[in-house]
């Protein structure tokens, strides 16, 4: 039998605790698997939050009940349902919700509103509050697991668990950030079925992990897209415990800011590329970089328009170097582009130039880049300074397969 890991899977690294969060998991019985798919993090007193949310215009009760919880800036728990998002499940869904978060905050001695809930899998299937409820009891009493089981617990069509981690010194102390995300299919953030959940120990206000939070997100996870469909319930969080004992930080003039802003963008890089890796029957891992454009947001917008296109995917799935798909995403965006001042690579080579096949060209070393599983797709539409990287993957056989059995 084949190894259904995506051929682009990394091996999930060792990632260190994090002082203030325990971890548990258990099998609520959401779906009729043999495997743990509930996960809950305790989190101690003091630890501040931020979050990113879905724009979808049919969010789950989910998405609403940690907006509304994030203008608190505070959480003492997280529970991350898989195997039924609970979106488009209207009272009933949202009555799930507040079970979960009410039967939570009676274990820890907390408010409701403390309590972050997620959840994944199939949508307009009310989630089985005496499921979930039955599973936090369980959850609560279970022996500690570690990141890998929780990353594990969390994923649904994923091939692989996802995590990542890394430091920066603030207030002159090292202060350590782990991420762990799912997400394989219906993947085109629009954020600010995707979930991500970061975990530090630095000290940090709620509304400066906001701030930061926000920035991180805006080139890492609102870059990628595996099929440009956004989730209904796309969430990711940032949990700060305080454990690392750095003066909290407030603003960017805090010493350590800068850092841990690096640190923060660099984890969400990480564990952005790892979703695009894990794309639903990818083989090829794709950047395209635009520049030249008229400013960033429509460097963006093309760069997405060339990342979402069947034929441009299907062409790199087939290790077809046609470029001329290339040109008619550029074309088809709604950006400004001048055909005779736009130019096109494969990797390093050189294909189109000021509108034309550059001169001599040449398709066997494009056709060999495209043999690899790292593609790299540049344009230069010749009319500014704007530009943006998106990452994406080809689309195969494999995401039709998937797709068309997943709730079977």
């Amino acid at each position: 039998m084949a190894d259904p890991t995506s051929p682009l899977a990394r091996p999930f690294p060792a990632m260190p605790a994090i002082a203030g969060v325990r971890l548990a998991v258990t099998r609520a019985g959401y779906k009729n698997w043999e495997r743990a798919d509930l996960t809950y993090a305790a989190l101690d007193v003091g630890t501040t939050v931020a979050g990113v949310t879905t724009r979808s215009k049919c969010p789950s009760p989910e998405v609403e009940w940690c907006r509304a919880a994030l203008t608190l800036g505070r959480a003492r728990a997280l529970v991350v349902n898989a195997g039924n998002s609970n979106a488009f499940t209207g009272n009933r869904g949202r009555a799930a919700v507040e079970a979960i978060a009410a039967r939570v905050a009676g274990h820890v001695g907390c408010q409701p509103s403390d309590v972050f809930v997620a959840s994944t899998g199939v949508i307009g299937v009310p989630l089985p509050i005496d499921k979930a409820e039955a599973g936090i009891d369980a959850v609560i009493q279970a022996p500690e697991a570690d990141w890998r089981a929780a990353a594990d617990t969390i994923g649904t069509t994923d091939t692989f668990a996802k995590g990542a981690s890394t430091t920066a010194i603030v207030d002159g102390r090292t202060v350590t950030l782990v991420g762990i995300i799912k997400g394989s299919g219906m993947i085109a953030p629009d954020m600010a079925t995707m979930l991500g959940f970061i975990f530090t120990d630095a000290a940090v206000e709620a509304p400066f992990l906001q701030t930061m939070l926000s920035a991180a997100n805006t080139p890492t996870f609102s870059c990628i897209t595996v099929d440009s469909d956004t989730s209904t319930s796309d969430t990711v969080l940032a949990f700060a415990t305080g454990k690392a004992g750095n003066a909290p930080l407030a603003s960017f003039d805090d010493a350590g800011a800068d850092a841990f802003q690096a640190a923060l963008t660099d984890l969400c890089r990480q564990l952005a590329h790892l979703v695009v890796r894990d794309g639903e029957g990818a083989s090829k891992f794709i950047q395209v970089a635009v520049e030249g454009a008229d400013s960033d947001a429509s460097a963006h917008r093309v760069a997405l328009s060339i990342a979402n296109s069947p034929l441009v995917k299907t062409a790199i799935a087939g290790e077809d170097a046609n470029w001329g798909r290339v040109v008619m995403a550029v074309g088809k965006a709604g950006e400004p582009a001048e055909r005779d001042k736009l130019s096109i690579r494969f990797g390093s080579i050189q294909v189109a130039r000021n509108g034309l096949a550059v001169e001599g060209y040449d398709e066997a070393p494009v056709g060999a880049h495209l043999k690899g599983q790292e593609i790299e797709i540049g344009v230069d539409l010749g009319l500014g300074d704007g530009r943006a990287i998106v990452w994406t993957c080809d689309l195969t056989h494999g995401y039709i397969s998937i797709n068309a059995d997943y709730r079977s």
